[in-house]
């Protein structure tokens, strides 16, 4: 018999049929026991299955080979009897004819680059004091959110972390580092716990295959986009990637660490698509986990070479059991997907009815990019910005209307926003501060599915774009106090926004990356945290840790009632002012009210009104004057920068 065409296999996993046949909920992937250890492997396709036993993740003997049985719903499984613990093993998946040697998609630990799967017993992985390790109790109006990737967060030699955990997981755990070692300047962990961000966001930390574990870092390097094994953490930072067990216990502890901080951790998933089409999804179910064009092709809605077919039963089982899997065994406080329009949002309104269900899971954020990589055969009700009334009230998106209204487009290095000064841009910012909740711009939604932000890790960081639109040939590494005032501008409308804001790790400091827009495999050097320029920019640090602080007085700007910035009043001023104020109500810390306008360096003059009392004047991160009401005149004479930002809060 002629072995299946892919469009053959397209029309086989589209039948109804098949799936009230083969779907299964029952456990999946090793089972282990002190006793013995049960492999169970969804394989409906499979003529055949076995498995084969190694000592050690790479190389070394073979311990034996077993047949795996064939039982209901396609489930091939075996027992093998005694301590399995450490074990490493391949499956070899006949379908059609051909035999593959693969992982398992269910394993959980995996040797080094994460060829052969691993028996684990996860209670052994627990670091000391796991089991008393709690999600941080994070207040909506307190939530801010910082991303960073692990291998840039402590690379720089300046941290202060010790050699042997630089770009690793144990970085993250360790207390009291200084730039250089000072004591005074405080850098990673120490660093965060001063500036205010509830939230660290982690760029992938799953097994991802574009860095090779088996060689030395120092060189190598990528951001991480390109899973390999969902389930088991990234080798590369660790400190030994050879040994299956050790990834795992130190991806713990940087957890556990982070929430003894008082940080909640979101987790960068990347589900949409796989590193390589030959993967164990394929080897073990060809075609079925993948989307499919009308000739059985992959579709790359990705632009990755293929794309996750979220909307098939045991696909999008997959997916949630992952997504359960990192919240209850790592205790994962949100979930950030990567390139969210590419899953149907069924699919994501179903992880979030799953996160739900578990204690506590009401507060586990997820929120996502509302796009594609490309055009895709997902031809259901996406996962995006169009369809944001059909996802439920607590998954969130990206706005890059807000990104693009304040900074402008990220696609056109010199394409200017307000904060640039664009002729007419300051339309958009009081939508933007409402949450477009007051717009018609998007479908009827909550203000805090909005997730508010200026730079991310992709495109240009924050900084380089001010730059690049000012200059063309910028120089990114000099100091422009123009660009600084832009800065502080852009970060006093998101972050006095509603909805949640995010940032990407040292926009707070100017990071630089020199202009390059897509470093995700440029150099560490690169990449890496400049622990140097956050000495260097201390007054906008502060100035971010001041509007932080301001924000978390303020529960409404975190609000899931989309009636909540009605409260809002914008100011009639003369263009391109834009001016706001969200009165106090109780519960707004000790009666505070803040008021937020924007100057450009046309204005000579602006008389605001301001409640009685005293107030601090927050605008440029330096000045500690007392402001006293009913109202001030500023003037072109002011303490002013041009393009910068006025924010007041009460004291």
């Amino acid at each position: 018999m002629a072995a299946k065409t892919p469009a053959q296999w397209k029309t086989l996993f589209e039948n109804v049929p098949f799936h009230r046949e083969n779907y299964y909920t029952g456990p999946l992937g090793p089972d282990y026991t002190p006793g013995g250890t049960c492999l169970r492997l969804w394989a409906p396709t499979a003529e055949a299955v076995t498995v084969t036993l190694y000592h050690k993740g790479d190389g070394g003997a073979v311990l034996g080979t077993e047949p795996l049985v064939r039982g209901a719903h396609g489930v091939w499984s075996v027992w093998l009897p005694g301590e399995q613990h450490g074990r490493y093993y391949t499956f070899a998946v006949t379908v059609d004819g051909i035999t593959r040697e693969t992982g398992d998609p269910y394993a959980r630990a995996a040797g080094v680059n994460g060829v052969r799967s691993m028996i684990v017993d996860l209670a052994r992985t627990a670091p000391s004091g796991w089991e008393r390790d709690v999600r941080p109790t994070i207040p909506p109006a307190q939530r801010a959110v910082w991303e960073v990737s692990v291998r840039d967060f402590s690379q720089d030699a300046a941290s202060g972390v010790r050699p042997a955990w630089r770009g690793k997981y144990m970085a993250f755990t360790q207390q009291g580092t200084t730039l250089h070692g000072d004591g005074i300047h405080p850098t990673c962990l120490n660093y965060l716990k001063r500036l205010g961000v509830k939230y660290v966001q982690l760029m992938p930390i799953f097994d991802f295959g574009s860095v090779d574990e088996a060689k030395p870092l120092l060189r190598q390097y990528n951001w991480g986009y390109d899973p390999t094994n969902f389930n088991v953490p990234e080798g590369s930072y660790s400190t030994d990637p050879t040994r299956g067990e050790v990834r795992i216990r130190e991806c713990r502890e940087m957890i556990a660490a982070l929430h003894a901080a008082g940080i909640g951790v979101v987790m960068d998933v990347v589900y949409n698509h796989t590193y390589r089409t030959e993967n164990p999804f394929n080897s073990t179910v060809p075609y079925y986990f993948f989307r499919q064009n009308p000739d059985g092709s992959f579709s790359n809605g990705s632009g990755c070479g293929n794309e996750f077919a979220s909307e098939r039963p045991m696909a999008r089982r997959y997916l949630i059991d992952s997504i359960l899997y990192w919240a209850k065994e790592y205790h994962i406080d949100g979930f950030r997907f990567d390139l969210m329009g590419l899953y149907d949002a069924e699919s994501i309104n179903a992880v979030r009815a799953a996160l739900d269900a578990l204690p506590g899971g009401r507060d586990i954020l997820l929120y996502g990019e509302p796009w594609q990589g490309g055009a895709s055969q997902l031809h259901r009700y996406e996962a995006n910005k169009a369809n944001l009334a059909m996802l439920n009230e607590r998954v969130g998106i990206f706005c890059d209307d807000t990104r693009d209204a304040i900074k402008g487009g990220c696609f056109d290095a010199r394409e200017p926003g307000y904060v640039e000064g664009k002729p007419g841009s300051f339309w958009d910012i009081g939508a933007a501060v409402a949450a477009w909740c007051r717009s018609d711009r998007l479908p009827p939604h909550a203000p805090s599915q909005i997730v508010s932000y200026v730079s991310a890790h992709d495109n240009f960081t924050l900084w380089d774009k001010l730059l690049c639109v000012r200059y063309e040939k910028p120089e990114f590494t000099a100091r422009d106090t123009v660009a600084l005032a832009q800065n502080r501008l852009a970060a006093g409308i998101y972050l006095t926004s509603f909805g949640l804001p995010f940032m990407q790790a040292g926009e707070e400091f100017a990071r630089t990356k020199k202009g390059v827009s897509n470093s995700y495999r440029s150099s560490p050097t690169l990449n890496r945290l400049d622990w140097n320029r956050a000495e260097k920019y201390h007054a906008l640090v502060d100035y971010y840790r001041g509007l932080l602080a301001l924000r978390a007085a303020f529960p409404r700007l975190g609000s899931t009632d989309r009636h909540a910035p009605e409260a809002l009043q914008f100011f009639a001023l003369e263009q391109p002012l834009v001016g706001w104020m969200l009165p106090a109500v109780w519960g707004d810390g000790a009666a505070w009210s803040a008021l937020c306008v924007f100057y450009n360096p046309t204005e000579t003059a602006c008389t605001v009104p301001l409640p009685a009392g005293q107030w601090k004047l927050l605008s440029d991160g330096t000045s500690s004057s007392l402001w006293r009401g009913p109202s001030r005149i500023f003037t072109g004479n002011a303490p002013l920068a041009p393009y910068s930002a006025t924010i007041f809060g009460a004291v």
